[in-house]
């Protein structure tokens, strides 16, 4: 059983930025995969990037140029840098880990993040 705890969300001005932490319990470089995704009030969750084993990385077009994948293995952990953010930015936003490559896939509880105009 993998565990995921997200933090950094928050409440930022429209051009601000923020950055997600997700803390896996097990050794993500190990990991097929991680991602994130994020879910808004009456709509389905999306995904926002992933970042494979390999480093390559695949982002939403609706974030590209603003949004950072990374990971710090050591740390077992994973960050996302959401710069120059929109309101439309606004969802709880969740860590997803595919562990094998198969499900099942592994969940963060989410963090909100709310993006004023």
């Amino acid at each position: 059983q993998v565990q995921l705890v997200e933090s950094g969300g928050g409440l930022v001005q429209a051009g601000g930025s923020l950055r997600l932490s997700c803390a896996a319990s097990g050794s993500i470089f190990r990991f097929n995969a991680m991602g994130w995704y994020r879910q808004a009030p009456g709509s389905q969750r999306e995904l926002v990037a992933t970042i494979r084993s390999g480093g390559s990385t695949i982002y939403a077009d609706s974030v590209k140029g603003r949004f950072t994948i990374s990971r710090d293995n050591a740390k077992n952990t994973m960050y996302l840098q959401m710069n120059s953010l929109k309101p439309e930015d606004t969802a709880v936003y969740y860590c997803n880990a595919d562990v094998f490559g198969t499900l099942p896939w592994y969940w963060g509880q989410g963090t909100q993040v709310t993006v004023s105009s």
